[in-house]
């Protein structure tokens, strides 16, 4: 249960406030000064501490900085009368997480304390790397295959540098959690970390979320607003889904890579901003940039350090690990002992192609977990949840549409959230590269050739999908 303080002298509305988060499920506590605030701070750190811009002794903002001094990844939202909106700039400008207009709309409010105890567990929850079953009460990045070693060596090289890194690989192979350790390893790590989907937020609002806006931008925008960008001052912004960013604001991401400013919608200010950025996508730039939909100038500023997640069919021999933190992590949680997996479970686990990568390995799992209630779990136990209603295997189908009719629906059944199509798509397009190169011998230009595809078309999809040729490449010509 998240634990949320606010400091407010205001008995009525702290009461009420108190009453309605309590309705939603949090645990509240209330103080009544700044000085109150801190003490209660200093005994119990909350997730989350509300304060009031007007409060006697010290007020709002110097309450939040003192805040600041104990508890440097505690996000504050700062509530403010229109008189003392500048003042609430300022404290976001140094590190607020937000702040809010009284008196405020309950629902928006709500919103905002959600995103804000969301942004600080991501900051001060650590990421183990290269972790094991004993690391189950933490988020860890679960592996010991070559690819993955290859991962942590990237973090470790880039982390504490100030280069812009770019994570590719399918959804659900980790990549946030790439990130938030390249974040926690840097020398910004006591300075803020955000996220921004640039595909949950609808692109018309997309630009004044990252930039801010002045006031009078545009109807509605009754007063100033600072941006995520410039909010994060001296942390990191990390750009999730920037494969699918609109290609009218690629332009200012690239001016803020190049100049390390910004403006304001509505605003000619120019405005110094020193983050870092660290990207992700699963989509094939290199294919969007020949569709025009993405900036070429743009990539390669992106592209200073670039990690490839290998998604879970290629790194097979980590899923007994993987099963095997999910099964204490999550029989933790449920709070049941955790269950035997017997070696027929474990071989379907090993041999289904996971399209949804470790996100539906743990989903599968924890269904396993939660309807074996502590019994050992067995390949029927897996494959119901994985939504079929037995394992496919080519002994039991002859003809070869029915293995594909029935693997697919397994897949559709199983739920796996976004983008399944171009996950999956992107897995059967491994299987023809790689089918390709090997009956070409490794020559790439004849796998060009088969494929009807150009050879640097083929080659940016190797390094996409992180390939390996055995056999000695040879090119035709040289």
């Amino acid at each position: 249960m998240s634990r949320v303080l606010i400091i407010d002298d205001d008995d009525q509305l702290r009461k009420s406030f108190q009453k309605l988060l309590k309705e939603e499920g949090y645990e509240v506590s209330g103080a009544a000064s700044g000085e109150a605030g801190l003490a209660e701070v200093r005994r119990q750190p909350p997730d989350l501490v509300i304060v009031d811009m007007r409060l006697p002794g010290m007020n709002g903002l110097e309450t939040f900085q003192a805040i600041q001094g104990i508890e440097p990844k505690l996000p504050a939202i700062i509530m403010t009368a229109y008189g003392t909106t500048e003042t609430a700039i300022e404290a976001t400008k140094i590190g607020a997480f937000d702040y809010i207009l009284k008196p405020f709309d309950i629902p928006e409010m709500l919103g905002l304390i959600a995103k804000a105890i969301e942004a600080g567990r991501l900051m001060r929850s650590p990421v183990e790397m290269n972790a094991g079953p004993e690391d189950s009460g933490k988020e860890a990045i679960i592996g010991r295959s070559t690819a993955m070693q290859d991962v942590y060596k990237a973090i470790g090289r880039v982390a504490p540098t100030d280069a812009t890194a770019l994570i590719r690989g399918e959804s659900g192979t980790g990549k946030e959690l790439v990130a938030r350790a390249i974040y926690q390893h840097s020398r910004r790590s006591a300075k803020p970390f955000l996220v921004i989907n640039c595909v949950a937020i609808p692109e018309t609002l997309l630009e004044s979320e990252l930039f801010g806006y002045e006031k009078g931008a545009f109807t509605g925008a009754g007063h100033r607003r600072i941006g995520k960008l410039e909010q994060a001052n001296g942390g990191t912004v990390f750009l999730d889904e920037i494969g699918d960013m609109p290609f009218s604001l690629q332009s200012k991401i690239l001016r803020l890579l190049q100049e390390r400013s910004i403006e304001r919608l509505g605003g000619r200010e120019t405005i110094p901003v020193d983050v870092r950025v660290i990207a992700a996508t699963n989509r094939d730039l290199e294919a969007a940039i020949d569709a025009g939909r993405f900036r070429e100038d743009l990539y390669y500023r992106l592209k200073v350090v670039s990690i490839f997640l290998p998604p879970l069919h290629q790194r097979t021999g980590d899923i007994p690990l993987l099963t095997s933190y999910f099964l204490k992590r999550f029989s933790r949680e449920t709070g049941i002992s955790p269950p035997v997996i017997h070696p027929e479970a474990m071989d379907l686990l090993s041999g289904y192609p996971w399209p949804g990568n470790v996100r539906e390995l743990a989903n599968t799992i924890q269904k396993a977990v939660i309807f074996s209630r502590g019994a050992p779990i067995g390949p029927e136990n897996i494959a119901a949840a994985l939504g079929e209603k037995q394992a496919v295997s080519a002994e039991e189908v002859e003809n070869q549409e029915g293995i594909l009719r029935r693997l697919f629906r397994g897949v559709i059944q199983a739920g796996t959230g976004e983008h399944l199509y171009d996950s999956y798509f992107d897995y059967l397009s491994r299987l023809f590269i790689t089918e390709a190169l090997n009956i070409a011998d490794g020559n790439r230009s004849r796998a060009a050739k088969l494929l009807g595809l150009s050879r640097p078309t083929l080659h940016a999809k190797i390094e996409k999908y992180g390939l390996k040729i055995e056999s000695a490449v040879r090119d035709e010509g040289q």
